[in-house]
This record gives C-alpha cells, sequence and structure tokens, in this order.
C-alpha cells in the first residue's frame, strides 16, 4: 500500500471516472487503472464499481482515510518549514456566512502581511454542515456558532453579539431605539427553518416570554433571510453580524433589550494535531476579532488573544 494508490481511488472517487482521475492526478488512465487494482488485491475487497465508477463502501472508507493522511502530510510540510521560521502550508477554514462578511477581508488582509506563505481556502456554511467536517478532519478550523457541544470538537469563545430586529423604513416598529421580545408578538417575521441552531435559540427566548412567532416565511440560510429583510420582504431577527447597526436608507436594525444574543467560536477536531499554519491561522483569527469585533456594532470579543489549543 503506499500513497500513490490511496490517492488513485480517492480520485476516482472524486471525478467518477478514471480518466477524470488521472487528469487530476497528471499521469494516465492505465497508471489509476494500476494503482487501484494493486490495491484491491491487496486488501482483497473491490473499492470501485466498474460499471458507474463510484466507491463501494470499502472504497468509502479508504478515501476518507485517505483525506486523513493527506492532511496529515501536509501539516508534516507546515510543521517542518516552522522549524525554519517559515510558515507555509494550505490550511482549510470553515465559516458561518454571518461572521464571515466582516471578518474574512480582515483576516485575509492579515495573512497577507503577516504570513504570505499560508494559503486559506474557505467554505461558507452553518455551523451544523460545518461542525461535523472539523469532525472528520475535512476542515482545519471553523468560525461556527456555539450553541452546541461536541465532544469531538474543541471551541475556543471568539465573540458575543446581540440580536437585532430588521425591519423596513415604513414598518411601525422602525422608530424605536430598542426593541423587546414581546414587540414580537402579532407581527409576521422571516424565520430561519425549524431544527436550525438558531431557530432553535430564538424560538426558546420567545417561549420564556410567552410570545409565538408568526413565520411570514421560513428560510434556510441568516444571509439569505436578511438580503429579502434588506429588500423590504419582511421583518427579521438576525444575529448583529449579519445586519450592521448602520442600517441603510430602506432598513433599520433594531437592537433587543430583552434577548440574550448568540456566542461564535473557533472550532478544531479533538484529539488534533494541527500544523503550524492551521495554529497560526487560529492565532490570526483570535487576534483579527479582539482587535475589530468592536468596530462591528453588537458584538463584543470574548478572547484575551490567546490562540486555539
Amino acid at each position: 500500500m503506499d500513497i500513490k494508490q490511496l490517492r488513485a481511488v480517492s480520485a476516482v472517487g472524486a471525478h467518477r471516472s478514471f480518466s477524470g482521475a488521472a487528469r487530476a492526478l497528471s499521469t494516465v488512465q492505465s497508471n489509476i487503472s494500476a494503482h487501484v487494482a494493486r490495491l484491491e488485491r491487496e486488501l482483497g475487497v473491490t473499492l470501485i464499481e466498474r460499471e458507474t465508477n463510484e466507491l463501494t463502501p470499502e472504497g468509502q472508507v479508504v478515501a476518507a482515510r485517505t483525506q486523513r493522511i493527506e492532511t496529515e502530510l501536509e501539516a508534516l510540510a507546515s510543521d517542518l518549514a516552522a522549524l525554519r521560521d517559515e510558515v507555509v502550508g494550505q490550511v482549510r477554514v470553515g465559516m458561518i456566512g454571518t461572521t464571515a462578511r466582516w471578518l474574512v477581508p480582515l483576516l485575509l488582509d492579515h495573512l497577507s502581511v503577516a504570513h504570505p506563505g499560508i494559503h486559506v481556502t474557505l467554505l461558507d456554511g452553518t455551523t451544523s454542515v460545518l461542525l461535523p467536517r472539523v469532525v472528520e478532519g475535512d476542515l482545519d478550523l471553523a468560525v461556527v456558532s456555539e450553541s452546541s457541544h461536541d465532544p469531538a470538537v474543541s471551541m475556543v469563545s471568539l465573540f458575543a453579539e446581540d440580536l437585532v430586529l430588521v425591519v423596513g423604513v415604513a414598518h411601525p416598529l422602525a422608530g424605536r431605539s430598542r426593541v423587546s421580545v414581546v414587540d414580537l408578538d402579532g407581527w409576521e417575521v422571516i424565520l430561519d427553518v425549524p431544527g436550525s441552531r438558531f431557530r432553535a435559540l430564538l424560538d426558546a427566548r420567545c417561549a420564556a416570554a410567552g410570545v409565538e412567532l408568526l413565520p411570514k416565511a421560513e428560510i434556510e440560510g441568516l444571509r439569505l433571510i436578511a438580503s429579502l429583510a434588506f429588500s423590504g420582504f419582511g421583518a427579521a431577527v438576525l444575529p448583529a453580524s449579519a445586519a450592521p447597526y448602520g442600517g441603510s436608507q430602506d432598513w433599520v436594525a433594531i437592537p433587543f433589550d430583552d434577548i440574550a444574543g448568540r456566542t461564535v467560536g473557533l472550532a478544531q477536531r479533538r484529539p488534533g494535531m494541527p500544523s503550524a499554519a492551521a495554529r497560526t491561522v487560529a492565532e490570526a483569527i483570535v487576534e483579527v476579532v479582539t482587535a475589530s469585533a468592536a468596530h462591528q456594532g453588537g458584538i463584543r470579543a470574548r478572547t484575551s488573544g490567546a490562540g486555539a489549543s
């Protein structure tokens, strides 16, 4: 068993063809076929269904393990480079969209100056999508909601943020400087889908106050909900990072005075041995949040400048 054989299986699974795998790995199709056949003989199993070029259950296990091996090889190269005072490497970072709106530009600017040898790949997703990918080793880091705890993940708190009510300037509540949860009673609101982490948080806050929300629409994705609220489709309750306090000529964001907001943290797989590049990016995220959160409106840094461990 060698890395070329493992990469061949993974590439066929990713591209659903031997020719596509050959192009991806800059080789010829006969080499891919030979690598796969040798590994199948060695393991005594079929890894790829030849009629469909899909991975068998055994092939899926091999591909998943190969991804982890590739990650460790990248980490090894990064750690060796760090011994020469040169932090380099690939780091895969997931980030919830509402936070990515303001954090990503600041983070990339910081890294381009301080650590130009680090290449960051960013994935925009929900907490429920990103956390499993951290556990699987597909992502090195993820900035996600801290609304639940997974024992396979270590979490460093980054910031707490208020909840705000976003309404058009013609809405009866638009003139308020602050609103209460009871002010939502009887109004239609664009809501996240049932079962989502943010919806569960909001439902719990309203249930405690005896308020039943009236959904105008239930939509997955806070950034899409924010866009609809900004365009005048309806009112929405959002985290402050999704709706800057400054508002616009068409809408306003009004903070709540009696609903606690949410906290956002930096997740890593536990147990794990992140590469020097991943550790550096984690420290950079903490540093940027600590320096910049207060300028975002409704966001308060909860870190002291220490990196994730």
